[in-house]
């Protein structure tokens, strides 16, 4: 590996590092998380694209092999902060909101996205940008169907801008449309994308009305965030079958075949992080750190993601995104707002099962 391409690595890892330690510094000055670890990144290391007259190809390709080794890591280790028997728990009820959100997410953005000329790719990694958990669907789903680098960029800004104008204004509307704290927890935890948005509304709302630890919100959003992995086995057939229709398969291979070909590794090894949490077995304080497993194994895929689009963003050039990325930021809101509609009705009609 030469010098050029061993730089490139190292400064995404630098970028991903101050990107993750700048979601702390907006908690102490703001009181709130305003923008992700891996949207800082991405932002970060965009503008020094930009700012930069050119990049040699052996950076290009440190910041590629940035982009895609970090994200599978970060997906695998975000397996370990999952626990399944927590959907038992407070966020089990809105089950059935979550699944509805899942499908009407991506009805809307491939119908839309088809209607105004956005790719498929990009309708898709929106589509679960907006029903899942943000960022980390949109890194998990790019590799399932082979997305380009720019069709996430493009997708990430979509996620994000609403996503941010979510997370600010739903404890608010929050307060003025006089909802329960379980309401709030289903709107927050059902229509906000990215998981630290959720935790950065919820902190908003605690602080507003004086409830101490409470966490209904967070809990909501867990049992979304496990529906990806649901959600990334579904998309693997998809796009099995179409390998298969396309020749890309033997023609004597079974579906069955053609999904252990194509099926992403870092999927199984997401799952299995998972079941091993849910049994406890990262359930103890690392010696010297102080901190459980579970939060050290989170933080660390929140850097690996970090990292990972410190490599993405240094593909894209902002004439770019605003010349082709004007329409998948405008299929983002219809989305987004689609959801938050659907959630926001959710939480009238049904109040009395809400609680």
């Amino acid at each position: 590996m030469n010098k050029k391409k061993t730089g490139a690595i190292i400064l995404c890892l630098v970028i991903g590092w101050l990107a993750t330690l700048s979601t702390d510094w907006q908690s102490t000055w703001l009181h709130r998380t305003v923008m992700g670890g891996p949207m800082v990144a991405l932002l970060v290391s965009m503008i020094a694209c930009n700012l930069l007259p050119s990049l040699h190809k052996d950076f290009k390709a440190g910041t590629t092999f940035a982009s895609k080794k970090f994200l599978n890591w970060g997906i695998i280790l975000t397996g370990a902060t999952l626990s399944f028997a927590d959907i038992l728990g407070t966020g089990v009820k809105a089950l059935p909101l979550i699944l509805f959100n899942i499908c009407l997410s991506f009805t809307i953005a491939l119908l839309v996205g088809k209607k105004i000329g956005v790719s498929r790719n990009t309708s898709i990694l929106v589509g679960g940008g907006t029903c899942i958990c943000g960022g980390t669907a949109i890194a998990t789903l790019s590799r399932i169907i082979k997305a380009l680098e720019e069709e996430i960029a493009f997708a990430m800004a979509a996620i994000f801008l609403f996503d941010t104008l979510a997370a600010f204004s739903y404890p608010y509307l929050s307060g003025a449309l006089g909802l329960t704290d379980n309401q709030f927890a289903f709107l927050a935890g059902t229509a906000i994308n990215d998981t630290s948005s959720v935790a950065g509304a919820q902190a908003t709302y605690v602080a507003m009305n004086g409830l101490g630890d409470w966490s209904g919100a967070l809990n909501v959003k867990l049992v979304r965030t496990t529906m990806l992995i649901f959600v990334a086995l579904v998309w693997t057939i998809i796009m099995a079958k179409e390998a298969k229709q396309n020749g890309e398969g033997r023609q004597n291979d079974s579906l069955l075949n053609v999904v252990k070909k194509t099926f992403p590794m870092f999927i199984l090894w997401f799952v299995v992080m998972a079941g091993l949490n849910t049994f406890g077995v990262f359930g103890f304080d690392v010696p010297g750190i102080g901190m459980p497993a579970t939060g050290l194994l989170g933080k660390l895929a929140k850097f690996l993601f970090a990292s990972a689009l410190a490599g993405v963003g240094f593909k894209i050039k902002f004439k770019d995104v605003f010349s082709k990325g004007i329409k998948p930021i405008a299929l983002g809101g219809i989305t987004w707002a689609c959801v938050a509609a659907c959630s926001l009705a959710f939480v009238f009609l049904f109040s009395g099962y809400i609680g």
